[in-house]
């Protein structure tokens, strides 16, 4: 078999699998993040290879969807059967000069593993890419083999689901139904509806082509048929107007002496296994590709012919069952196509009745009423989907100079100008409305970038060309957003108000956000803060104590001190009730001062009693990186001896470590000439590098508790625990595993190495006195055999 028919029929088989152009998937997302985070690179793909690009069905690391297939690397990974490695592109002439490798995201290092869909084709890659050359050893080989099986276990699922049923699911055609239901109950588009049920029947029939038609006669009664919604894919460039005219205003076929128009002369189903040789081919638009097998199944409504849906290109053809199994559907269809025929009159009289008692006279925008309506419906579905509704109140700025300057005929057609204006700049599922006077009101559903903030403000500020007159406007906007905002339609247009009044107190043209969750953390933050004095002045805060234990000894190593509030009016109060309240003021550090204290007092007391344990302390990020830590370290240590230096462990974020780097380093060396031991907490929640990792003066690595909770059962997070532990166990770093709970997590890291566990397996954070007799009782054998 030549190499160009092999590709047609990888293509082919690419086609048929019906994942070019989905939307990412938990099933390979989680794959190639376990990729990202296994090898510690910038990016890992699952790439896929079409005719002229190649499409990343799961990306992560990467900011672009697709690249052209000449310039990518998995193009070559496909051309072989095991994978294939580029240590250094800028010395590899295959890619020295490729724009990839010149440019963004300038690789140099590759590593892909071809994957195979259920019928043995190559369709594309696994593969993993670094900006830095690096070495690929054998055991980095075999992970990524066996990710590329997953994938394509994956795949196979995908096929089976496909191919292991000649006819249509009955599960898939009820959801098809449902969607057909919906969109034709809740749109007034009614090609948007044809769409949607064309996009269903192209994949229940693992069709290539299609189009759905309403069947329709001219005043002599002959037929023709009216195209609804026809396919774009694979249409070439030049007759893409075509596809946007059938888009635009529809397409008709109005001959009935072709294969395609015969259903609607016969009534009945139409298939044809070789299109290319069959005498009553004909009547495609021109330019439409070629097709090989062709089925025409006409749409009822009771024994009235209302439609045609005619697909193309089903690999293995059609049969007259297919028909027969899609008739429910069809069925669906040819129903609500009738049902949009016999009320379309009365539809129209009712949108008569309806805007006269919804909509504002003067510029056509839903008014009051009708705005409350819309408003309530965006909630009810915002809650349904999960989504989000903005809601902005804009008040005109200086309209008021405009009526009493041009008079009122001028101020209303300037009103209308404006009503236009932010109708055209707004989505067709938005909503803008006048509540009167010049208050308007816009709903925007799931705003994902505030721009569109800015640009309902622009075009409000375009200069006004009326009569003669050039006028200029601006405006204040108030937002406040739901379900961040959770209160009533009524509430919230309150609240908007309040934000729209803020926008022109600080200077009109602008908006202002109502951020309800801010206010309250506000005046949460403000009702701290004017306590904390108070709590340091009378010795609140307390340090309370976790033991750690050395797997290797079987004994408490130490302790990681912990700080709580023994507020006098609401009891022992976590860190999460005030810490984040003092991030960025000077108690941040009074009270990491207090700390850092208490722990040279508690580690003098352990030495005093003979004990041998060290304590590990938490301070503030923004304490920690501020010009007052490295006095605040050698001011506190400056006159402990060398035993107690090193003790005291100061735990440092791994998100903090990587906030500013000069910093960190420079703050972290002063620890280190002081004596202290520096340990690399929540590990496995930042992003650290592996040159930056290794160049961290940490003696430890504490495994987040997220990863060690989910340790047993979760495959994801056991692979990322003992990525981490081999990690650190090549850079010679001591591992911590924090959140142990189970004799099971306990095993299971005992199994891979790791070197301390701390956690309510063991025993909660304690006040110094229970927490030191905790210690004294503990015994390794007895929690080992369950006794504890």
């Amino acid at each position: 078999m030549d190499s160009s028919t092999l590709e047609k029929r990888r293509l082919t088989a690419l086609e048929r699998l019906g994942i070019l152009d989905t939307p990412p998937e938990d099933r390979f997302e989680r794959l190639t993040r376990i990729a990202r985070q296994y090898y510690g690179v910038k990016t890992a793909l699952f790439s896929v290879l079409d005719a002229n690009r190649q499409w990343f069905k799961s990306r992560q690391g990467l900011d672009v969807s697709e690249t052209p297939r000449p310039v990518a690397f998995c193009d070559y990974a496909i051309q072989q059967d095991k994978a294939f490695i580029v240590c250094d592109a800028t010395k590899d002439p295959r890619f020295s000069q490729n724009p990839l490798v010149t440019g963004h995201p300038n690789i140099r290092f590759y590593a892909g593993m071809p994957v195979r869909e259920p019928t043995g084709f190559k369709i594309g890659t696994i593969c993993i890419i670094d900006d830095q050359p690096r070495d690929f050893g054998e055991l980095d080989l075999d992970i990524l083999r066996n990710l590329a099986t997953m994938i394509e276990d994956e795949l196979e699922r995908t096929y089976l689901s496909i191919e292991n049923h000649e006819f249509v699911e009955v599960s898939h055609l009820n959801r098809s139904i449902q969607r057909a239901l919906n969109v034709f109950l809740t749109s007034d588009n009614q090609n948007a509806a044809f769409e949607q049920m064309l996009n269903d029947l192209l994949s229940l029939t693992g069709s290539q082509f299609g189009f759905i038609g309403e069947t329709l006669s001219k005043e002599n009664g002959v037929p023709y048929l009216k195209i609804g919604a026809i396919t774009n894919i694979a249409w070439n460039p030049k007759t893409q107007a075509l596809y946007q005219q059938v888009e635009r205003r529809g397409l008709v076929f109005d001959r009935l002496d072709t294969l395609i128009a015969l259903p609607m002369t016969s009534g009945e189903v139409v298939i044809s296994s070789d299109v290319a040789t069959d005498p009553r081919r004909g009547g495609l638009p021109q330019g439409h590709p070629d097709i090989d097998a062709y089925i025409g199944i006409p749409v009822f409504s009771g024994d009235q012919q209302v439609g045609l849906v005619g697909l193309a290109n089903r690999l293995g053809g059609y049969k007259v069952k297919l028909a027969e199994e899609l008739e429910p559907l069809l069925q669906t269809l040819g129903n609500l196509i009738e049902r949009k025929r016999l009320h379309h009159e009365k539809q129209q009289h009712q949108k008569r009745l309806e805007k006269a008692a919804n909509y504002d006279a003067l510029t056509d925008l839903p008014n009051r009423r009708k705005l409350t309506e819309i408003f309530t419906q965006e909630l009810h579905e915002a809650n349904l989907r999960e989504g989000t509704v903005a809601l902005c109140f804009i008040d005109l700025d200086g309209f008021k100079g405009i009526n009493d300057q041009h008079g009122h005929a001028v101020g209303d057609a300037v009103l209308k100008i404006i009503s236009e204006r932010l109708k055209a700049t707004v989505r067709q599922h938005d909503a803008i409305g006048r509540l009167g006077g010049d208050e308007f009101v816009a709903i925007l559903r799931d705003v994902e970038d505030s721009t569109v903030y800015n640009r309902i403000l622009e075009v409000v500020r375009r200069p006004i060309s009326y009569q003669n007159s050039v006028m200029k406007l601006s405006a204040s906007m108030g937002v406040t957003v739901y379900p961040d905002d959770a209160e009533d339609p009524d509430t919230l247009l309150r609240h908007a108000d309040q934000a729209m009044y803020a926008a022109k107190d600080a200077g009109k043209d602008s908006y202002s956000l109502f951020d309800l969750a801010s206010h309250y953390t506000r005046k949460e933050r403000v009702r701290v803060l004017e306590q904390v004095d108070e709590a340091l002045a009378k010795k609140q805060f307390e340090l309370y104590y976790q033991p750690k234990i050395n797997y290797r000894t079987g004994s408490v190593e130490g302790f990681e001190a912990l700080i709580r509030w023994n507020h006098p009016e609401e009891g022992l109060l976590s860190p999460a009730r005030f810490l984040e309240h003092l991030e960025f003021t000077e108690y941040a550090r009074q009270v990491g001062l207090f700390v850092m204290e208490s722990a040279v007092g508690v580690i003098c007391e352990f030495m005093n009693l003979g004990l041998p344990y060290t304590v590990s302390i938490n301070l503030s990020p923004s304490h920690f990186l501020s010009e007052h830590f490295p006095d605040d370290i050698t001011g506190t240590m400056n006159e402990c001896p060398h035993e107690v230096r090193d003790r005291l462990i100061i735990e440092i974020l791994e998100t903090t470590a990587l906030d500013d780097t000069t910093t960190v380093m420079k703050n972290l060396s002063v620890c280190r000439n002081a004596g202290l031991g520096i340990s690399l907490d929540d590990f496995g929640t930042g992003y650290s590098s592996l040159n930056y990792f290794r160049t961290l003066p940490a003696q430890e690595v504490k495994i987040d508790r997220t990863f060690v909770g989910d340790l047993i059962g979760n495959q994801d997070n056991s692979m990322i625990v003992e990525a981490i532990l081999r990690l650190s166990q090549s850079f010679q770093r001591r591992t911590v595993a924090e959140g142990v709970e189970t004799a099971e997590q306990e095993e299971r890291l005992l199994s891979l190495g790791c070197d301390v566990g701390q956690g309510y397996r063991y025993s909660p954070p304690l006040p110094l006195a229970e927490a030191l007799e905790w210690a004294n009782t503990f015994t390794w054998a007895r929690y080992r055999s369950g006794q504890n």
